[in-house]
C-alpha cells in the first residue's frame, strides 16, 4: 500500500509556507505480527507544531529536516495482525500528516466517544479539550463569582476553558478576533461577555467588562492582548499561560509588562500549562467533559477542512484566526 506524507523541507521563517514542506510517497511494508494497517480519517493541526518546526526543544522535541510532521490522527484499521484490533476499528494514533501507516497495536488507543462523532477524540475529548479542562481546573481554579478572562476564547482550548470556568460559577469574559466569534461565545457557549481585540475600543471595553479586575486569566495568545489584560489582574489572581499564538511566527518576540513586579504587587501567580503534567486526571477530565457535552452543558465547535492536499493551508489558518473551535483536516470518511 502506498501512502502520502508531508515532511519538513526547511525551517519556516515567519508564517509557514507551502514551500517549507514536501509531499512524499511511501510504500508501506507488509504487516508483521502485532501490527495493523491504518487509513487516516482525520488529521489534527495544532499550534505547538510551529515551535517544533522552528527547532525548539520544549515541550516536545523538534522536527528535523526531512521528518514527517507527527501529530494526532484518527484512523481506521484496514488490516490487522494484532489480536485486540479488528478491521473497521477506529483508533487514535500519533503518526501525523500521512494518509496511512503501519503501526504496532500497543501504540494505539481505541476511539471511544459515545454519542459524539469520532472527530471529538481529537477535540473536546482529546488533547485540546483536556488542556482547557486541566489548565482551568488545576491552574486557574476559578471560584463562584470571580471574573475569568480567556484569550483565544473561540479556539479549541479557549472555548473549553471558558465553559469550564462558567460551570464552576465564575463570570467569564472571552477575547476573540471577530464579532462573529464573540457572538458565538455569548450565544452558544454561555460566556457573560466577549470582546473583539481588533476593535478600536478594546482596552476600554475590557476595563468595563472587568470592573473588579481579573481573578483568572487563561492566556492563549500573549502579545498585545495579554499586555492589555495583565494590568487588570486582581490581588491573588491566577494566570494560566497556555499558549502564545501571537508570537510563534515572529523572529523577535514582542515586549511585555514588568511581570515579576506585577505579580509581586498583586500577590498573583503565573504558571505554564503543559498537558503532560496532568496525566493522573485524564480519565476524570474526559469523563466530565463527555458528561457535560452529552447533556448540553458544554458546547464544542469544529472547523473541518477537506483533503490531504490542504493540510498546510489548514495549519496556516490557525495563525490567521480562520477557525472556530478545533481545526481538523478530513482525509477520508
Amino acid at each position: 500500500m502506498q501512502v502520502r506524507r508531508i515532511v519538513l523541507a526547511k525551517r519556516p521563517t515567519g508564517m509557514p509556507e507551502e514551500s517549507d514542506f514536501r509531499i512524499e510517497t511511501l510504500e508501506l511494508p507488509a504487516l508483521a505480527e502485532g501490527q495493523v494497517l491504518l487509513e487516516t480519517m482525520y488529521v489534527s493541526v495544532d499550534p505547538y507544531m510551529r515551535g517544533r518546526m522552528a527547532g525548539l526543544a520544549e515541550p516536545a522535541p523538534p522536527y528535523n529536516i526531512g521528518d514527517v510532521i507527527t501529530g494526532s490522527v484518527i484512523a481506521r484499521v484496514v488490516d490487522s495482525r494484532e489480536g485486540s484490533l479488528s478491521v473497521g476499528d477506529l483508533v487514535h494514533a500519533g503518526y501525523g500528516w500521512q494518509t496511512g501507516a503501519v503501526a504496532k497495536g500497543g501504540t494505539l488507543q481505541l476511539v471511544e466517544t459515545g454519542s459524539l462523532p469520532a472527530s471529538a477524540a481529537l477535540g473536546v475529548l482529546g488533547s485540546t479539550g483536556l488542556t482547557g479542562y486541566c489548565g482551568m481546573t488545576q491552574v486557574g481554579r476559578p471560584k463562584p463569582g470571580e471574573t475569568v478572562v480567556v484569550s483565544g476564547a473561540a479556539g479549541a482550548v479557549g472555548s473549553v476553558a471558558g465553559q469550564v470556568a462558567r460551570l464552576a460559577g465564575a463570570r467569564v469574559v472571552g477575547i476573540a478576533s471577530t464579532d462573529q466569534k464573540c457572538s458565538l461565545l455569548v450565544g452558544r457557549m454561555g460566556f457573560d461577555a466577549a470582546l473583539n481585540y481588533n476593535a478600536s475600543d478594546f482596552p476600554d471595553a475590557l476595563r468595563a467588562a472587568c470592573p473588579q479586575g481579573v481573578d483568572v486569566y487563561f492566556d492563549n495568545v500573549g502579545g498585545p492582548v495579554s499586555n492589555t489584560v495583565l494590568p487588570l489582574i486582581a490581588h491573588g489572581a491566577r494566570i494560566a499561560v497556555c499558549g502564545q499564538m501571537s508570537q510563534y511566527n515572529l523572529e523577535q518576540l514582542e515586549t511585555t509588562p514588568a511581570i515579576p513586579t506585577l505579580l509581586l504587587n498583586r500577590g498573583a501567580v503565573m504558571e505554564g500549562v503543559q498537558l503532560m503534567n496532568y496525566r493522573a486526571i485524564y480519565p476524570e477530565a474526559r469523563a466530565q467533559l463527555a458528561e457535560w457535552t452529552a447533556r448540553g452543558d458544554l458546547h464544542y465547535e469544529e472547523t473541518l477542512i477537506e483533503g490531504f492536499h490542504r493540510i498546510v493551508e489548514a495549519f496556516q489558518m490557525l495563525f490567521k484566526g480562520g477557525n472556530i473551535g478545533k481545526l481538523l483536516v478530513r482525509i477520508s470518511e
